[in-house]
Order: structure tokens, then C-alpha cells, then sequence
């Protein structure tokens, strides 16, 4: 009989050299050469522990997955409910009711206007089918975005991509898709003036940096993809329930898409999904005869565990005033990081909305530090950013992520169950290696050098 804990207890410590050979050589050694390569074993709330059962505090939250936390209690409970009642899943010749229950749920709390979901299995495949409608519906070809945005890897979202990185060696790609700059109507309203143009989409804030709009930004965005008959899709599957302090990014200024796009914490961080909610006209546009009911399906996009999932999540938002403790914790972050920041030369600037937020750290005044970064960011930028990340983990145990290809930004997206002392915790850690950073020459900086001297060998 398979027994999966046997399993995990006989091969622990073998994670890193299996994903070496058989998974992703390259991300193992990443891994290894910035010391991340830690054995977890368990994980709770905001905390993953290793096999010491010392305790890392999680600014990441899987890219933004855990807004409820990590195995939250409720969450698992609603999981092994429904395997106990062996549900009749993927039936496919069926409405399932789990589907009907969780589109319910999304439509009750979405912003005016969007009353129907079609649901995907992950973030790219929701903005592949948001694509794929908004050419449907309209007729038309020409897809905009903007640039340094982000939307997913497969072929439609990497053809939007504001981003060479992810990229380059992968073209070509889909035809009529064009980026504009973030913040700028004037380039907006020029390209939709042309009269072909299907959609604009774009994220609320950005991740990559984590850009805000101009207080107007959406609004008018939204006013000009009507008046020249395009459809505006907003992705929130990063900024979406409760990440801003709002169930949803837009709602802050006071807009409502033709499409919205969800899926990362949806999925309570147990099954993958996604959903497009959208306008009821832009649905019956798609299915609007019966042969066409199967026009954009998946095979497991409504699999039972995932809408499960996705009710779970909701219920524990509501339950635990998660999206007002978003909204709290983040100002109570950005207050001490502005403090921070009043402190060291090296911070230039913190921003955010809720518990989505950016240290941008910028060249120091004095001499010594001053060498130093012109030393490292001279080889490749995000280097010094990296410096930090990694004493940060190894000295004080708290995951953090260089923000972007080439910017010099930390990105704070932590489970929104973060409380008051984990606040304190990274705030206190990462004055410590800013501290050892104002110090040059110094350990922080001869770390530095190693990353650069393996940034020039690769």
C-alpha cells in the first residue's frame, strides 16, 4: 500500500538534488547559491518551520497565494468534508453545483456590472480566456496592454508582457498586441482612436515595482474604452481579495470593468483556480447558441476540490475581517517603513495599498556605501536588492523576493493573517541589514561581491 508520509520521512533532505535532476536545474542552484535551500516540513498562518522547528516568516505568501494563510484550519476542513462525501466530481456532462455556489459568491461581492464567471485553472489561463472573449465579442483583433505589466506566461499573456525578460528566445508571438505606457491616457486614447482595438487590459497596481495608478488612471481608462467600443479588463489575480485593503484594487477608484480577473488566493493555496467574472452581454456574446456551450472549457476547470476551495476562502475573508486587517496591517507597515526609510540613506522611496507594498532603495550619499553600489549595480541591477534579501533569510529567518528583473525593489506581499509582531519582526530585521549595508567595507558588501563575481561568471 502507498503510504505518503513513509514516503516523505524515508526521502527528506533529498528535495533539492531530485529538483536538480529531474525538475529545474537552474532554480536549484539559485537556490543554493543565495542560501534559500532550507528543508520545510511544516507551515502555519504566515510561518513555514523547518525540520529544527525553527520558525520563517513568510513575506512572500507563494507569490501572493496565501491571503488566508498557510493550511488554514478551515480551509482544510472544508477539503477532507468533501472527500468524506466522495462528491461525484468531473462528471463534464453536468452543472455542478459547487460551480454554481462559488460564481454566486464571486457575483454577490463583485463591483457593478460583472454578473456571470467562467472559471480556468490558474492566473494566465484566466487572462487567455479574457482574450480570447473580448476578440469573440467585439469582433475586433488588436489587444492592448501596458508596459511593465504582467499577466502570465503562456503565449497570449506573454504577448502582452510589458517585460523582455520573460520573453526573450520565445517569440514570435500573437499578432496586434501592443503595449503602452502605465499612467498615460494620451498614449491610451491614441492607440483606441484607431477603432480595431478588442481590449485593454491592465493590473490596478502593478506588481512588477508595485506601481499605483494616478488617481484618474482607471476611471478614465474606462470612459475611453467605451467611447471607442473596446472592453477593459482588469487583472486582479495578484491584487485581488483583500491584497489592497479592498476586496478588489479598482474598487479604490471607484470603477468597474467589463472583465475582472481572479485566481491566486482564490484558491485558499490547497487547488489551483481562476475565473473571469464579466458582464452578462460579453457572456451571451460567447455562448449565444447552443452548440458553442463548450467553446472555452477545461477539463478540470470546475473540478469540485477547487470551487470547494474558493467557498472556503471567501467564507474565511468575511469571517475573519481579513480585508479590513489587510487594510490596517499594511498602513501600520507603511508607517514604520516611512520611519525607516527617515533613518537610511538607502531607502528611496515606500509605497503600497494594504499589504501589497514596495521598498525601492536607491544610491547612498556617503562614500563608502556609495562605491559599493556603484561597485554591484554596475554589473547587473537588483544585485544590491539581492544583498538584502539574503541576510534577511539567513540571519533572521523572513522570505522576501527581489520585486522585478532589474529593479532595485523588495516586494512585501504577506498573508493577510500577518499580525502586529510579525510587523515588528521584519521592520527590526531589515534596519539591522541596512545597518550592516551603511557599513563599507563589510560582510553585507563582501557578499555582494560574490553575487557579482557569479553574475559575471554566468
Amino acid at each position: 500500500m502507498f503510504d505518503l508520509s513513509h514516503m516523505l520521512r524515508a526521502r527528506a533532505g533529498e528535495q533539492y538534488a531530485l529538483y536538480e535532476r529531474y525538475v529545474n536545474p537552474q532554480m536549484a542552484r539559485v537556490l543554493k547559491t543565495i542560501g534559500f535551500d532550507r528543508p520545510y516540513v511544516r507551515a502555519e498562518g504566515a510561518l513555514l518551520f523547518d525540520q529544527d522547528g525553527r520558525d520563517y516568516l513568510d513575506m512572500l505568501s507563494g507569490w501572493g497565494v496565501f491571503n488566508i494563510g498557510r493550511n488554514h484550519p478551515s480551509a482544510i476542513r472544508v477539503m477532507t468534508d468533501l472527500l468524506a462525501l466522495q462528491p461525484p466530481n468531473l462528471v463534464q456532462m453536468d452543472a455542478p453545483l459547487l460551480a454554481g455556489l462559488l460564481a454566486e459568491a464571486l457575483v454577490r461581492r463583485a463591483p457593478p456590472g460583472l454578473e456571470a464567471v467562467h472559471f480556468t485553472n490558474s492566473g494566465t489561463e484566466t487572462t487567455e480566456a479574457a482574450l480570447k472573449f473580448a476578440r469573440y465579442a467585439t469582433r475586433r483583433s488588436r489587444l492592448l496592454s501596458c508596459r511593465n505589466g504582467y499577466h502570465g506566461l503562456t503565449y497570449g499573456s506573454l504577448s502582452l508582457m510589458g517585460s523582455n525578460f520573460f520573453r526573450e528566445g520565445f517569440g514570435p508571438f500573437l499578432p496586434d498586441c501592443q503595449a503602452v505606457p502605465f499612467n498615460d491616457l494620451g498614449a491610451l486614447e491614441r492607440e483606441l482612436e484607431r477603432g480595431n482595438v478588442a481590449a485593454f487590459i491592465t493590473e490596478p497596481i502593478q506588481g512588477n515595482g508595485v506601481i499605483i495608478p494616478h488617481p484618474q488612471y482607471l476611471s478614465e481608462a474606462k470612459r475611453l474604452c467605451e467611447r471607442h467600443g473596446a472592453l477593459m479588463i482588469v487583472d486582479e489575480i495578484q491584487t485581488g481579495l483583500g491584497r489592497t485593503g479592498t476586496l478588489f484594487a479598482c474598487e479604490q477608484w471607484g470603477m468597474s470593468p467589463d472583465m475582472l480577473l481572479v485566481s491566486k488566493s482564490l484558491s485558499a493555496g490547497l487547488v489551483p483556480v481562476g475565473a473571469v467574472l464579466m458582464r452578462s452581454d460579453v457572456q451571451r456574446a460567447i455562448y449565444h447558441k447552443m452548440d458553442r456551450c463548450v467553446i472555452n472549457s477545461a477539463t478540470f476547470a470546475e473540478n469540485s476540490l477547487a470551487m470547494a476551495a474558493g467557498l472556503a476562502t471567501l467564507q474565511v475573508l468575511d469571517d475573519e475581517r481579513l480585508i479590513r486587517r489587510s487594510a490596517v496591517m499594511g498602513a501600520r507597515l507603511l508607517d514604520k517603513l516611512a520611519a525607516l526609510k527617515a533613518q537610511s540613506e538607502l531607502i528611496a522611496d515606500v509605497r503600497g495599498r494594504g499589504l501589497m507594498i514596495a521598498i525601492e532603495f536607491g544610491e547612498p550619499r556617503s562614500l563608502g556605501p556609495r562605491m559599493g553600489w556603484k561597485a554591484v549595480t554596475a554589473v547587473r541591477p537588483g544585485l544590491f536588492t539581492q544583498m538584502l534579501v539574503m541576510p534577511l533569510f539567513s540571519d533572521h529567518r523572513i522570505i522576501t523576493e527581489v520585486a522585478g528583473a532589474d529593479i532595485e525593489v523588495i516586494k512585501l506581499i504577506p498573508p493577510l493573517v500577518i499580525g502586529e509582531a510579525d510587523i515588528d519582526r521584519f521592520v527590526d530585521a531589515l534596519a539591522a541589514v541596512l545597518r550592516e549595508a551603511a557599513q563599507f567595507p563589510g560582510g553585507l558588501w563582501n557578499a555582494g561581491m560574490k553575487l557579482v563575481k557569479q553574475a559575471m561568471t554566468a
